[in-house]
């Protein structure tokens, strides 16, 4: 057995009597029934990945960034140079990067780990190298990447969550660094929803109208060239999703996909990031379709494809801030959040215990 196909077989369910039991103790929490929103699907969320009423707080938490290069940055999708990449992988070890500044102030701990950076990197804190190749090839020519090498990334991504939750992590956020992945974001997106890419196609780190149509030409030359140019059923079975993956993905969308299942295995929550995540998450909740419920989406990006893969997961998402960075950056204002909603559970009275009148039924 494949360690994809043992992680898959780990997923469970979340548990439906934990999801009840969570609740029922919201309703007996002293506010109104549902005053909170949607922090309380989140607290019942994580008392079905738990499959305990109340759920663990999530915390310590972890932030994962996959960092990978992408062969499709030749088409000239992107007005930032390749090798900022590698550059901001030594920005994040050395505690430079808005994800670092965010991470710090939540008390979550950053691992960079390259998957496919197009260079030789140095050993740097906090860094890890499970190198696929060199960047993916240009998927507007053919598939990014071969079969062995998807599964490779995503072995990459198990592998650094089961490091994660053994180093005692209780929730897991993804983040992603990779000049051009928005493009590869869009393609993935495009086939497994079966949308245009005109409709999952965004800006990026801040394309010029005439870049913006350039870039939806080469998602559209990328699902001919690959097969996936007439709209039709999204892929099903490993075998059609990790030749799809292969086909438009990046590696860091395998890495990350990865992550979640792993995650997912270990019962153990992921707080989505952006466009890059959403993406990742459709391919690994078509691998697992079970993954789907330990996920929380973090926040909405600007980049609208993020929206269509939010949708089309059936996740609301935490936060909306029109950002579009990237890193983790939104997971990571997320994950206060998710605590809050938690921490709701722990310590909020009842109404029989604290002495406070219901109201009448």
């Amino acid at each position: 057995m494949t360690l994809l196909d043992a992680t898959v077989a780990a997923i469970w369910p979340v548990d439906p009597v934990a999801m009840a039991e969570a609740r029922t103790h919201q309703d007996r929490l002293t506010k109104p029934r549902g005053s909170l929103g949607a922090l309380e699907d989140v607290a019942v969320r994580l008392a079905g990945v738990a499959a305990s009423c109340p759920p663990p707080l999530p915390v310590p938490a972890a932030l994962a960034i996959f960092a990978a290069d992408h062969g499709v940055h030749a088409q000239g999708v992107s007005p930032w140079p390749q090798e900022v990449t590698a550059q901001m992988v030594a920005n994040f070890a050395a505690g430079g990067a808005v994800a670092n500044a965010f991470a710090a102030q939540v008390g979550a701990s950053v691992t960079v780990v390259d998957v496919g950076v197009a260079a030789d990197l140095p050993s740097m804190p906090g860094v890890s190298s499970r190198k696929v190749a060199y960047g993916t090839a240009d998927l507007s020519q053919g598939p990014a990447m071969t079969r062995e090498q998807a599964l490779q990334a995503l072995a990459a991504g198990i592998e650094t969550a089961g490091d994660l939750v053994a180093a005692g992590n209780r929730c897991l956020i993804t983040g992603d660094m990779g000049i051009a992945n928005t493009t590869a974001s869009a393609a993935l997106i495009s086939v497994f929803t079966g949308r245009d890419p005109a409709s999952a196609t965004g800006r990026g780190t801040g394309v010029d109208d005439a870049m913006y149509q350039h870039k939806i030409d080469v998602v559209r030359r990328a699902l001919t060239a690959n097969g996936y140019a007439e709209a039709g059923a999204v892929p099903q079975g490993q075998d059609a999703v990790l030749q799809a993956l292969a086909a438009v993905g990046g590696f860091e969308h395998a890495g990350i996909a990865g992550l979640i299942l792993g995650a997912a295995a270990a019962r153990v929550p992921v707080i989505l990031d952006g466009v890059i995540a959403g993406a990742a998450a459709l391919v690994a909740t078509a691998l697992a379709p079970e993954a789907a419920g330990y996920c929380v989406a973090g926040h909405r990006s600007a980049e609208p494809g993020h929206s269509v893969a939010l949708s089309y997961l059936g996740l609301r998402p935490l936060v909306d801030l029109e950002l579009r960075l990237g890193e983790g950056t939104g997971g990571l204002l997320a994950h206060p959040l998710v605590s809050a909603a938690v921490r709701v559970m722990h310590d909020v009275a009842t109404f029989d215990s604290a002495g406070v009148a219901d109201k009448e039924r």
